[in-house]
């Protein structure tokens, strides 16, 4: 069969609370954690992302909310400065979708 992957969501309200997940991450030999940079912050990523370095983890990004910022036409933050952003933040690699993703063109296409 298939084998599966599982990233471990340390996303939390509290950088201590991350750090928790983080750690029982690692006791429980996940390789890899997930955080969503924008609702958690980038204080909170570039936090996690130190805590990662030093025990062997690798840190994957999720984008959860990122069409609130990067998709208005008269304000908001390009998706490429977010990514951006968030390499300089630590994050090792990042959920970025498809270059038509499904909630760009016409409702009754996608």
């Amino acid at each position: 069969g298939e084998i599966k992957g599982h990233y471990l969501n340390a996303t939390a309200g509290t950088c201590e609370e991350m750090l928790k997940r983080a750690q029982c991450a690692k006791e429980l030999g996940i390789p890899i954690i997930m955080h969503d940079y924008l609702t958690g912050g980038f204080t909170a990523n570039t936090s996690l992302a130190s805590y990662c370095r030093d025990h062997g983890l690798l840190l994957h990004i999720h984008r959860a909310m990122h069409a609130v910022i990067d998709r208005q036409r008269n304000h908001g933050i390009h998706f490429r400065v977010l990514a951006k952003a968030l390499r300089m933040s630590g994050g090792d690699h990042l959920h970025s979708g498809t270059v038509v993703g499904k909630l760009e063109g016409e409702r009754e296409v996608t």
